[in-house]
């Protein structure tokens, strides 16, 4: 068998990328799992972009227009008029990409693991039937445990961490997401609670078990109400190359996450669009480059992660007095973007008054930012 391009991956970014190129080139999908969806993902993407991208509006559970942020001792919220989030079915997100990808042409090899190249060609696993694919683009979009990255001896310098997520019966606020960040409680992360519905809510954190344990005891979240437990892991930063020869990395293959949500949905899509381009102009050196925008958010974020974990807990309290003061909520919830905190972090920089009180916070923190 031979393919234009060859995917392995069937996540968000792998789909994606499939329903980008099925009909303009020979595509298939190798997916190890028989199903999609099953990972621990809260799926909470950005309006505009989840739009621009077009994304299918079935895979949409709930829209959010606001958020509470806690630390120890105070609070505050950000609040809009119209949705600035959507949460997501990821199963039937990745799915419905499938099954629009399939549409136009593309083949699915579900169940099937890919086990390394051979001559130029992908070894693959199903059950006890083992097989070659050979294809002119190779595409690793396999997680951030990539097969595909190992076998083209990419190298990672990030940070792994376990995450932990549950879905818990409740009492909740349907259009606003909970944001802790209380070192005593999640020392390494920060912790989330988004609503799915009015009675159902995602509930996580990173680091250990004993963090998010901790926190549903102090949210006061019955562990006997949790109908819904996973567990995945994350990189934070950067693993390279993303292309040698005709083998490109896409989404957490390639660590495109945001260093300060986690979230990866949205950085593997955009790069998942200029991946297809480079694919179909017969240049893929170029697409590393032409992801440039996602590169400087995860450098970023990546600054930022650093900063949180240099503060003390004492430290937030006194970033949390500034941010939650009258003047910065207004720059926050009349210039924020959901996905862009370059963009966010520059509107409140550029306030003087603002400005000032970072910087008696911490200079080195002003420093960082700039």
């Amino acid at each position: 068998m031979r393919y234009d391009v060859l995917i392995i991956g069937g996540g968000p970014a792998g789909n994606y990328l499939a329903s980008l190129l099925a009909g303009k080139m020979k595509v298939a999908v190798v997916e190890k799992k028989g199903s999609f969806g099953g990972k621990a993902c809260t799926g909470i993407v950005g309006v505009k972009n989840y739009e621009r991208l077009e994304f299918p509006k079935r895979a949409v559970l709930n829209s959010v227009r606001g958020a509470v942020f806690y630390s120890r001792i105070q609070s505050f919220e950000i609040e809009r008029k119209s949705p600035q989030a959507y949460v997501v079915d990821r199963k039937v997100l990745e799915k419905s990409l499938a099954e629009g990808a399939v549409k136009r042409g593309a083949d699915y090899f579900m169940n099937t693991a890919f086990t390394g190249f051979k001559n130029g060609k992908a070894v693959l696993q199903h059950l006890n039937e083992r097989f070659e694919i050979r294809a002119d683009v190779y595409i690793g979009a396999d997680g951030v445990s990539s097969t595909v990255a190992k076998a083209i001896g990419a190298r990672s310098r990030a940070e792994f961490l376990s995450g932990y997520e549950v879905e818990v019966v409740g009492d909740f606020k349907k259009d606003f997401v909970e944001v802790w960040v209380n070192k005593e409680i999640t020392p390494n992360f920060f912790a989330w609670l988004v609503p799915v519905s009015e009675s159902l809510a995602r509930v996580g954190t990173f680091g250990d078990i004993e963090s998010l344990t901790r926190f549903l005891r102090i949210r006061m979240l019955d562990p006997t109400s949790i109908i819904e437990f996973k567990a995945g892991s994350v990189g934070l930063g950067w693993r390279k190359p993303w292309v040698s020869g005709n083998v490109a990395l896409l989404g957490d293959a390639a660590l495109q996450i945001k260093p300060t949500t986690a979230g990866g949905i949205v950085f593997g899509a955009i790069c998942a669009r200029e991946l297809a381009k480079a694919i179909l102009s017969g240049n893929l050196q170029s697409y590393e480059r032409s992801c440039s925008w996602v590169k400087r958010q995860i450098s970023f974020g990546l600054r930022l992660r650093k900063l949180f974990l240099g503060l003390s807990q004492e430290d937030i309290e006194k970033v949390f007095e500034v941010l939650g003061s009258k003047e910065a909520r207004e720059v926050i919830e009349t210039q924020a973007d959901f996905d862009d905190h370059i963009r966010t972090t520059k509107a409140i920089l550029k306030r003087p008054k603002l400005l000032a009180k970072l910087i008696k916070v911490s200079p080195s923190l002003i420093k960082a930012l700039l």
